[in-house]
């Protein structure tokens, strides 16, 4: 079902070899890292490890991110990363650790040719001013993390559609849906015509549930429930 969708996955994690399996599979068609995920994965040289994987990751796209919080330092990684590979988006976050925007920076780099990666946005006026700065500069990505919006009790699929409709006034800026929870999220993607979700290695591979039949699945389940708590031995 999923070659039916519009929204494009993009894997999202740090492991060497998860993404490397990913790379061949025609329903990826980007990817993204992070420094908290590099960390988890056991990564100490950032360097090193984005040179290895862009031997291998060439034509797709793929987000490295900077780790600086001062303006000047995140200029300088950033150029430095974007010369890497054509293929480097390079994720500035929407505002450094004091909450001070940094939307003129990322401006100024797309506007410099760098394809920047606008990451950690979460509201509708961060989505308006982000979008006016990258408007006449290189293809950009806005990720806006709709799950972590969710976890605040917050519907995320109107602030969505709501910043699609304001991202049209950016035409080389595409929308990532990013940390969904659920493979529901997906198809709410879709269904606003956001252009890109992130998915981590662990929900991909629930991508093969979509379409399953409901009895089916919960004849599955309980099948499990039975057999897990025979192999266990529990007694009454």
């Amino acid at each position: 079902m999923t070659d039916t969708l519009r929204t494009r996955i993009f894997a999202d994690g740090a492991d060497l070899k998860g993404i490397l399996d990913l790379a061949s599979d025609s329903r990826i068609s980007g990817f993204t890292t992070n420094p908290t995920l590099m960390r988890q994965a056991g990564i100490t040289n950032y360097a090193e490890f984005a040179h290895e994987l862009l031997g291998y990751i060439t034509d797709q796209p793929i987000s490295f991110e900077v780790f600086a919080d001062e303006p000047d330092e995140i200029r300088r990684q950033a150029l430095l990363i974007a010369s890497w590979a054509d293929n480097v988006y390079v994720k500035i976050p929407v505002t450094t650790t004091k909450g001070e925007s940094l939307a003129s920076l990322a401006g100024e780099l797309s506007l410099s040719g760098v394809k920047v990666n606008v990451t950690a946005m979460f509201t509708i006026a961060q989505v308006e001013e982000v979008t006016r700065v990258v408007a006449d500069g290189a293809p950009c990505y806005l990720s806006i993390f709709a799950g972590r919006i969710a976890d605040a009790g917050v519907d995320p699929v109107p602030l969505m559609r709501e910043a699609i409709e304001i991202m049209s006034a950016a035409p080389r800026a595409e929308c990532i849906w990013a940390s969904p929870r659920e493979v529901l999220n997906l198809i709410q993607a879709d269904s606003v015509g956001c252009h890109i979700i992130t998915m981590t290695h662990d929900l991909l591979k629930k991508l093969g549930n979509i379409g399953k039949d409901l009895t089916t699945y919960s004849l599955e389940t309980v099948q499990m429930f039975f057999h897990d708590a025979a192999a266990a031995g529990y007694k009454l």
